[in-house]
């Protein structure tokens, strides 16, 4: 796989125009005056600083970029070498085992362990605060969930599968043990296995991290809509696994900026509550942020869900963990971990592709927002091949999901993927795509199908679902006299989940279900109608000869 070039977020000025054109999205149902005031959350009054320079002009300039990026990746690489030991010690308290052999010793290191932690944690949040004081401040985090590993060392940890091609499935995990086979054995019975097959395993290193074996096995052919009974490596637990059907109805879990904190739990534990078929990511999975042995926290705390049902996941800012000082590459323990089919797709890049879904009634998208996407690019060049080989006819379904929002009345990220909307707009557009989902703000928002920052009925609907659980809390302000205000018609600032049920070739239905608690509440429901289907295809043709 060839290197791909990162793209730091570029942080674009606000402009204001006045949009003209006022066409509605294509909606079977669905209120597009519904708007929602962002649910509050208790704590400290949050404060915005703002940098003043010299000439008093208000313009923050705290550091150039390349200067900020180093002092960020030193601030990185001390806080992983000192909370690799303290993320172990807490391991062994969570399990009940000693560290020193004394009772007394035990607390002590612990406790040191915890106030290292904390103490390294603020000072690498106020490094952070003093290096982007003029962005959006979030509330206060909430609690890690670290979840340990206690069984021996040839047990898989961490197993989560994905789709390959029509009807195969990827088996990924970790052990310990880096002598452990790469091989899964599976069958349509518990503990009655027919069939196995073997794959490869390789490790990495993250300055003075060394991960586990990390396993990609392969498995099919298999039969669509079915469960399977599997295990990894010879040793430790079956899983189960349910094959996506190769035919509507299809459901499709929609999550992002995930983490692994209690809120993170909650939401988990809320899309375990229904059954689907597939959930989609678009980008921040662990939030380990070069902190190594988080990443095997967070596949283990989302293995009961990611070892049952397919993850197809896309890389968000929280991915890179690029440190220039050191020369780190970007996206090392992302593309260990977690393998996608790029190559089926025809991408050079495991930091985007595409596949099918529902026996091809539909075809998802994962763009990536940090690497190359200008005209020109590989990502690019790929993403023209790919629309271009979808026949409509076939494929009523065109989804893509990258990390970076195109269209965002939020305070928080303004502008961040401007840069590639202005590229590739226009390629969602000629493709018909259906909806385009994002995250990286920590809020909910949907607007209407849009072109070009105008309401267009033969554009996408735009869905922002940045509320999975992160660490760092919500965005809680929205504009109200954002240019795009009039084309947002839900917004909400709480965490929770989604889910796009493709009922037919034309008709599918999306609902955001918020965390309440014990509950996951449904706070918004629209239907889509497909922008293949006939009848929006002769609404569309007689458009265009009105223009003519």
């Amino acid at each position: 796989m060839l290197a791909s070039t990162y793209l730091s977020p570029p942080f674009l000025p606000f402009h204001h125009h006045t949009a003209t054109t006022t066409t509605s999205a294509h909606l079977l149902s669905g209120d597009p005056n519904r708007r929602v005031r962002p649910r509050h959350m208790s704590g400290p009054v949050l404060l915005k600083a703002k940098a003043v320079d010299g000439d008093g002009d208000g313009r923050a300039d705290l550091l150039l970029p390349s200067r900020r990026h180093a002092v960020l990746g030193v601030a990185r690489v001390l806080f992983a070498a000192a909370n690799e030991r303290s993320l172990r010690c807490m391991n062994q308290a969570a399990l009940g085992r000693s560290m020193t052999g004394t009772v007394a010793g035990d607390l002590m290191v612990g406790a040191m362990a915890h106030s290292w932690r904390v103490l390294v944690q603020g000072i690498t949040s106020l490094a952070f605060f003093c290096a982007r004081a003029d962005e959006y401040v979030r509330p206060p985090p909430s609690p890690l969930v670290l979840t340990p590993h206690d069984k021996p060392a040839d047990h898989p940890q961490q197993v989560h599968i994905s789709v390959v091609g029509t009807n195969k499935m990827r088996i990924s995990w970790v052990t310990d043990d880096r002598n452990a086979p790469s091989l899964v054995e599976y069958g349509k019975s518990p503990g009655n296995y027919t069939a196995s097959a073997s794959g490869d395993n390789a490790t990495y290193r993250y300055f003075l991290y060394k991960s586990g074996a990390i396993h990609h096995v392969t498995i099919g052919p298999l039969e669509p809509s079915t469960t399977y009974h599997y295990r990894c490596g010879k040793a430790g637990d079956e899983f189960t696994l349910r094959t996506p059907p190769a035919s509507l109805p299809i459901e499709l879990v929609v999550i992002g900026d995930l983490g692994q904190t209690e809120w993170t739990a909650s939401t988990l534990s809320h899309i375990g509550g229904a059954d689907y078929d597939m959930l989609l990511l678009p980008g921040d999975l662990s939030y380990a942020d070069t902190q190594q042995p988080l990443w095997d926290s967070f596949g283990r705390l989302v293995q009961p869900l990611a070892s049952a049902r397919p993850w197809m996941v896309t890389e968000g800012n929280h991915e890179v963990e690029a440190l220039p000082v050191v020369e780190f590459a970007p996206f090392v323990a992302y593309n260990a971990r977690w393998r996608m089919p790029y190559e089926e797709s025809g991408s050079r890049s495991n930091l985007y592709y595409s596949f099918d879904a529902a026996g091809g009634a539909a075809h998802v998208v994962m763009l990536g927002s940090y690497v190359d996407f200008e005209e020109g690019s590989e990502q690019y060049a790929w993403l023209e091949r790919d629309l271009a080989g979808v026949d409509r006819r076939r494929t009523p379904w065109l989804i893509v999901l990258l990390h970076a929002p195109w269209y965002n009345t939020n305070q928080a990220h303004q502008g961040e993927g401007e840069a590639m909307r202005a590229a590739m707009e226009s390629l969602l557009y000629e493709a018909r795509v259906d909806v385009v989902f994002s995250g990286h703000v920590h809020a909910y928002e949907r607007f209407t199908r849009i072109y070009d920052n105008e309401a267009d009925s033969r554009g996408p609907m735009y869905i922002t679902i940045g509320d999975g659980g992160n660490r760092e809390g919500l965005a809680l302000k929205f504009i109200k006299d954002h240019e795009a205000a009039h084309l947002s018609v839900f917004q909400e600032a709480s965490f929770g989940h989604g889910r796009l049920r493709i009922v037919n070739e034309t008709s599918a239905v999306w609902t955001w279900h918020r965390n309440d608690d014990a509950y996951a509440t449904v706070r918004d429901e629209v239907w889509l109608e497909s922008l293949a289907s006939p009848k929006l295809a002769m609404a569309t043709a007689g458009r265009r000869l009105d223009e003519l």
